[in-house]
């Protein structure tokens, strides 16, 4: 039926012989709607082909993807919250999940954070050890084990990082195009927009210069037909919040709110309420390791919330799902004592 369905679209849909669409529309951006419905309608079949409703690139939080189906091209979507959420844990949590289990080019633009603040937050999340645990090299054997046998998944991985401690938006949108055309990413995360800068002031307010950023970010997602992601401070009114609600964001929060809420095709949040020392919700539940993750504006979908479980040891979020079962599964290692490591790194005598 769809089959048919499909013949009987491109039959009605074709273009005149004598009149070429495609070169206007690759020249100056003007489509015949005739030319874009069978395109539509494959990625609609495509989708239901999937069965999972994912449309988009998956983030590897399933609750997400349910409310997002995934992150669309084109899309420019901001992750907001107060210092110490966790946006950059997220952000690593995903581009773990997209690049390390799921093999999804990407590439992080890190204003804020060094490459090897970075590599070992990933090994970090990825082997199960804690951050400062791999800081100081202090390491149990079974640990420097686990640490030899999980690192093969990041060098595989498909994850491009740009360190630049100072990047113009002009750079950035050059590199961005370069990686893409270079090395097939998928999708660009920008952390954090308010670490951008201009050689030229824009202006003397720095709302219109966020502004333009924003602005050329969308564009750029547009031109290069992928989602761009970028992390943004919000402003202390949070703070000022009491009750259960303490800390609670809304799109008000947003530090310069209006280029980000009017440019972004997706808001969301982070807020973890244990952070505010709010142990319990309304209904009793302990909330100890949990964090929020809202979607608080979506222009092409609906609205949402979705648990995550933050552990703060590893700094890594994970599915509420998945850290029962790990917590059903006792077990010091994620490796078996007879398995066999398959890179043979020395290591060093000192820790044992």
């Amino acid at each position: 039926m769809i089959t048919d369905f499909h013949d009987n679209l491109l039959n009605h849909s074709h273009p005149s012989d004598s009149y070429d669409h495609s070169q206007e529309s690759t020249s100056n951006g003007v489509w015949r709607i005739a030319e874009l419905i069978p395109e539509a309608f494959e990625k609609i079949v495509k989708s239901a082909s999937h069965g999972s409703g994912i449309s988009g690139i998956p983030s590897g939080f399933d609750s997400l993807d349910q409310l997002t189906a995934g992150w669309q091209n084109g899309e420019l979507i901001a992750i907001g919250g107060r210092p110490g959420m966790g946006k950059t844990a997220f952000i690593l949590s995903m581009l773990k999940r997209m690049t390390v289990d799921n093999h999804i080019p990407a590439m992080l633009f890190s204003l804020e954070v060094n490459e090897y603040q970075i590599a070992n937050r990933l090994l970090s999340c990825v082997c199960e050890i804690p951050c400062e645990k791999l800081k100081k090299g202090l390491l149990a054997p079974y640990e420097w084990g686990q640490l030899d046998y999980k690192i093969k998944e990041l060098n595989d991985a498909p994850l491009y990082l740009d360190t630049a401690a100072a990047l113009t938006i002009e750079e950035l949108c050059q590199k961005a195009q370069n990686a893409v055309k270079e090395y097939g990413v998928g999708l660009i995360v920008i952390d954090y927009l308010q670490l951008l800068y201009q050689k030229i002031a824009y202006s003397e307010s720095r709302y219109t210069e966020l502004n333009y950023f924003t602005r050329r970010l969308k564009s750029l997602a547009k031109e290069l037909n992928i989602p761009i992601i970028i992390t943004s401070q919000l402003n202390r009114e949070t703070e000022r919040r009491g009750g259960l609600n303490g800390g609670r964001p809304q799109l008000s929060d947003l530090r310069d709110s209006g280029t980000i809420c009017d440019d972004c095709d997706m808001v969301c949040f982070i807020h973890r309420p244990e952070y505010y020392h709010i142990y319990q919700d309304e209904q009793g539940y302990d909330l100890h390791g949990v964090a929020e993750f809202q979607i608080a504006k979506q222009r092409n979908g609906t609205l949402g919330k979705i648990l995550l479980h933050f552990r703060e040891e590893y700094a890594c979020f994970y599915p509420i799902e998945q850290q029962k079962e790990m917590k059903q599964a006792v077990r010091p290692s994620r490796i078996s004592p007879s398995e066999q490591p398959p890179f043979n790194f020395p290591i060093p005598d000192a820790p044992f």
